[in-house]
């Protein structure tokens, strides 16, 4: 029963369907009527104003030129060179001053020749005191002060050898002098007589400079 009835539902629906595809295609009646077309008015031109701009007036000054600029007048004759063509030109009135023919000169606004004060060279910097090695020449002392005995030492019978590092200057003079090697009581003579001492300045490639030399002081009592 259930069946029967799904097949007839199916049926009618079917022939509902074709009868209405079937009128659609076999209806006559009036076309529709088409759309009007749409007119579009022409466009009005506007007129406008446009001012053309004013001329400039004329000044007492021209744009400035440039040096490097083509010249626009041709030339009346061909001139010799001087060597300074690329040279910026001085403006009318203005003055120079500087050093003409290596004599120290100068010109202020009034025009008179005004001496140009020369500053002197800047000092050369020290040079720092090296080590002495096999390519230098060696200096040698040319004033020796000896120790003065302390009298302490030696009555206590204190002798010995005092190892001093002593800077000299690029003339031979002893600045400083330092104790690597100390002896009880000896050291200080030891130190001021150092001091003293001249040398002959050392020489690296010819040329005096600082350097720092290892000396000694020997303190020995000797029997009278």
């Amino acid at each position: 029963m259930r069946r029967s009835f799904t097949l007839f539902s199916i049926v009618v629906h079917a022939i509902v369907i074709s009868a209405a595809l079937l009128a659609q295609v076999f209806a006559v009646g009036a076309l529709p009527t088409p759309h009007q077309p749409i007119l579009y008015e022409s466009a009005r031109v506007i007129p406008v104003d446009i001012q053309p701009p004013k001329p400039r007036l004329a000044t007492g000054t021209s744009d400035p030129v440039s040096v490097s600029a083509a010249p626009v007048v041709s030339p009346t004759g061909v001139i010799e060179e001087t060597g300074r063509e690329n040279e910026p030109a001085q403006a009318p009135g203005s003055m120079v001053s500087g050093v003409e023919s290596g004599t120290p000169s100068g010109i202020d606004g009034i025009g008179n020749m005004a001496a140009v004060q020369l500053l002197p060279p800047p000092s050369p910097e020290p040079a720092t005191p090296m080590h002495l090695h096999s390519g230098m020449k060696a200096p040698v002392k040319v004033v020796d002060v000896p120790p003065i005995y302390p009298v302490i030492s030696r009555n206590a019978h204190i002798q010995g050898v005092v190892i001093l590092e002593a800077v000299l200057d690029a003339k031979g003079n002893v600045t400083s002098v330092r104790v690597l090697r100390s002896v009880q009581t000896l050291d200080q003579a030891a130190v001021d007589a150092v001091q003293q001492w001249r040398f002959t300045p050392a020489l690296l490639n010819g040329q005096p400079v600082p350097v720092v030399m290892t000396v000694t002081v020997n303190f020995t009592l000797t029997d009278r």
